[in-house]
């Protein structure tokens, strides 16, 4: 495995599952209460499907064939075994309890999801799992997906999913999200132990590249601390180590907590308008000569200001609210100009911290914060490059990463409280073998020391918001939701947006 996979599978095996999953709602096509997936008479839409999935013979996608493995002939490295996959042990059923409404049923779904996030993924077999579930009112069902988070991320994840649906919904042959449109011939598979020296090969190379650029990335981080330094003064970026201790930043037991809720996202756009909004459509800022071009509020600055003022609201709900500002943990997203030479060209990710304001009564002041800090931000990724702003995080990042290591404590110096990221969905509607996907939920994973994580995914001009915990830390998950409308309606009131 690369470096960082292997850490993050030997974070899984000490500490807290690190899978990614999302929540796929569906409503069956018209007719399908008499017509199967076939077009043939039959009442069990669902039980067609997946019966089609169990038995399906398309080939897999190379990661979903792969499991981890560690021992004395990988000289204890971490490695990747390529085998055969048995779909029926990857692909189960869960059928809800049936005479439920749907404030009943949808309480029940999220319950399941999330006793279904916090088991663990069997380490003998493939980092991945699928379930449909059944027993939605009117014929809805559900798909819930999870992968490690070594195979893929966020966007990755997404796209995976993405590729298993159609925009015609007279489309019966999607593919589901685990196969892949070919296969290499057998005699260019990967076996064990091509995979073992191909991994060994790929450890040597990263420490290989990390020490060739070495000089360069050392001058970025140099460079790089001053900058935050100068940051943390002008309160563009929050100073190491100073963000709040809550309850978020505790030990997880072994279950989760989830929640999800849509809005429209012509409600964000709109206050993103009223804010002074560049345009209406959600982009990431165009740098030109390692300069931000923009300084307009996004669509991102204006959901994460909605999430603070919910996180907020919660805190408050429950006397917990500290007197300084939460701080986000978000991933930044930058696009260089095309005039720019390889390797600048293109998109530079980074990590960055950002303050919530959530020490401040007015939503519109916490908004102006985010803005400005994510604006900061966005201008250090483009200077200093994506390695060297991903060092810079890690003094704030380790001491929750060594929380689960270490025994016995109760309370840590942290730099964040919660993860915050956002994935671009699909823009049009979206069906699988006719179904009509409803909506698309992201859940992603918690640790040790980040006991919340809150991700946001777009879709067909809605914006769904995914919330997951540990249930010890938050047993109350689903009052985000109402909480996250309230925020949101309290920035469109205090921009004069009127709601919807």
């Amino acid at each position: 495995m690369e470096p960082l996979a292997a850490a993050m599978m030997t974070g899984d095996a000490l500490a807290s599952p690190m899978h990614v999953g999302a929540l796929l709602v569906f409503s069956p096509p018209p007719g399908a209460a008499e017509h199967g997936v076939d077009e043939h008479v039959d009442e069990h839409y669902v039980d067609d499907l997946y019966r089609a999935a169990v038995l399906g013979t398309d080939p897999l996608d190379p990661r979903m064939r792969r499991r981890p493995h560690i021992g004395p002939e990988t000289l204890g490295m971490w490695t990747w075994q390529d085998v055969e996959v048995d779909l029926s042990a990857h692909l189960q059923r869960r059928i809800l309890p049936p005479g439920l409404d749907r404030h009943a049923s949808e309480r029940a779904l999220w319950q399941l999801i999330a006793d279904l996030h916090g088991i663990p993924l069997d380490r003998r077999r493939p980092q991945w799992m699928a379930y449909l579930i059944d027993g939605l009112p009117d014929g809805r069902f559900a798909f819930y997906i999870k992968v490690h988070h070594t195979l893929v991320d966020g966007v990755a994840g997404m796209q995976m999913i993405i590729d298993g649906l159609s925009p015609d919904p007279k489309q019966r042959n999607g593919k589901h999200f685990y196969a892949a449109p070919g296969q290499p011939p057998p005699d260019e598979r990967p076996t064990q132990r091509s995979t073992q020296r191909s991994t060994q090969r790929s450890t040597l190379s990263s420490l290989a590249g990390v020490a060739t650029s070495s000089v360069a990335l050392a001058r970025s981080i140099i460079g790089g601390g001053a900058d935050y330094l100068a940051g943390a003064v002008r309160g563009d970026s929050p100073p190491p180590l100073t963000a709040p201790f809550t309850r978020f930043n505790k030990r997880l037991g072994h279950r989760r907590a989830v929640a999800g809720g849509s809005w429209p996202l012509s409600r964000i756009r709109a206050i993103e308008d009223a804010a002074g909004a560049a345009d209406n459509r959600v982009t990431t800022n165009r740098v030109t000569t390692n300069r931000v071009t923009t300084n307009r509020v996004t669509t991102n600055d204006v959901l994460t200001a909605v999430i603070a003022g919910a996180l907020r609201a919660w805190l408050q709900a429950h006397d917990e609210l500290p007197r300084r500002s939460l701080v986000g943990f978000c991933p930044v997203a930058v696009r260089i100009a095309d005039g720019q030479p390889e390797p600048e060209r293109g998109n530079l990710f980074g990590l960055e911290q950002c303050p919530l304001g959530t020490d401040l009564d007015d939503p519109v002041a916490r908004l102006t914060l985010i803005n400005r800090s994510m604006r900061w931000a966005k201008r250090e990724v483009a200077r200093r490059g994506s390695s060297a702003t991903a060092v810079l995080t890690v003094p704030n990042l380790v001491p929750s990463l060594l929380l689960s290591l270490v025994p016995l404590i109760p309370k840590w110096r942290t730099g964040y409280n919660v993860p915050i990221s956002n994935v671009r969905g699909p823009e049009t509607d979206l069906y699988f073998n006719g179904a009509h996907l409803d909506a698309l939920y992201p859940i992603s994973t918690v640790f040790d020391g980040l006991g919340l994580n809150v991700t946001m995914c777009s879709y067909a001009g809605t914006v769904s918001i995914g919330y997951v915990a540990g249930r010890n830390l938050v047993p109350d998950i689903q009052t985000l939701i109402p909480m996250t409308e309230a925020a949101l309606a309290e920035l469109e009131r205090a921009v004069g947006v009127v709601g919807d």
